[in-house]
């Protein structure tokens, strides 16, 4: 070969190799994580939604990556966070929370969007029914409302002569009127006084709490919402400091010293959330894949806490539990 030709063909090489390299690039797919909360606060769910990603065999570095935005608990963020990521043209849209969810479905009618919501997903129309969600939606759901009243017959049954049941919510809660609508009900089935009271910020949980002392409160339900989901050590603290018996949806706020938990496996339900992104990835379509309800649901006792606030677990309570924590 002469010695411009071979010249020629090198030259051409060093310019393929980029592109080729550029083009194999291109082909991975990019997921977008919107989440409500903070990164710190939010790792066990982004772990969960890996582990369903994984399980499809999608692997980050290899075959996928990820862009992640974070609300840091402001919600009015979400929607330009959400605009910010379809304007990155992802290839699916994960979105975890309610108020996330709507934000993701509003920001576009083409990405395919995966959600995590304790919504119910049609009545918020994220979706036209469950069984056949149509369009670029899917996702999975626990239904928060339908715990409502669980949760306040375990109070109940812990701490029977409660004339006062609280409530504590955060009001700019895409469901919070749902969950308030159910509270109320489930008080009046146990003929219990409703007590509502209302955080937006962290730095509202002591005034909260305050106004729960005021108003003679015996039990609290702290519901599911990622401000709250995101503190069960502050707020396992606030209801020991006022020797409160409380209940959260989550099993951390028990591990942290809350009273008990009970509600739905949040890992669990990610998980399903981050298989439903890979099979999407691999080309099935989102109409296609009905919106999934999660029915995991667990029961956790702090023993010492209930030592510390002189309560005594009726011993068929404890037999339904699905941890006990002593």
């Amino acid at each position: 070969m002469k010695r411009r030709e071979f010249i020629t063909l090198l030259g051409g090489a060093t310019v393929a190799w980029p592109l080729a390299a550029r083009a194999e690039q291109a082909a991975v797919p990019v997921v977008g994580i919107l989440f409500g909360g903070s990164p710190a606060a939010d790792r066990f769910r982004l772990a969960a939604i890996q582990a369903g990603l994984n399980a499809e065999g999608f692997l980050e570095g290899q075959n996928v990556t990820f862009e992640y935005r974070w609300a840091e608990n402001q919600y009015d963020r979400l929607p330009e966070l959400a605009a910010d990521l379809v304007g990155r043209r992802v290839a699916v849209l994960v979105a975890v929370g309610n108020t996330t969810a709507l934000a993701a479905k509003a920001a576009t009618g083409t990405i395919p969007v995966v959600f995590e919501t304790g919504i119910d997903p049609v009545e918020y129309r994220l979706v036209a029914s469950l069984a056949r969600p149509g369009a670029n939606v899917t996702g999975v759901t626990f239904l928060a409302a339908s715990l409502i009243g669980k949760q306040f017959e375990l109070l109940h049954e812990t701490v029977p002569k409660a004339a006062a049941i609280g409530l504590l919510e955060n009001p700019t809660n895409s469901n919070a009127e749902t969950i308030r609508n159910a509270a109320r009900a489930a008080a009046d089935a146990l003929g219990t006084k409703l007590v509502l009271v209302q955080a937006v910020v962290e730095t509202e949980f002591d005034a909260a709490f305050g106004r729960l002392a005021e108003q003679q409160v015996e039990a609290l339900l702290i519901r599911s919402d990622i401000l709250f989901n995101d503190r069960p050590q502050q707020l396992a603290a606030l209801a020991a400091r006022h020797a409160l018996p409380a209940i959260h949806s989550l099993r951390d706020f028990a591990v942290a010293g809350g009273l008990m938990s009970y509600g739905t496996s949040l890992t669990n339900a990610l998980r399903e959330v981050g298989v439903y992104a890979g099979r999407i990835l691999k080309g099935e379509k989102p109409a296609d894949l009905p919106v999934q309800q999660s029915t995991k649901v667990e029961l956790v006792i702090n023993l010492k806490t209930a030592k510390a606030l002189n309560i005594t677990f009726p011993l068929p309570l404890l037999g339904r539990a699905d941890e006990v924590i002593e």
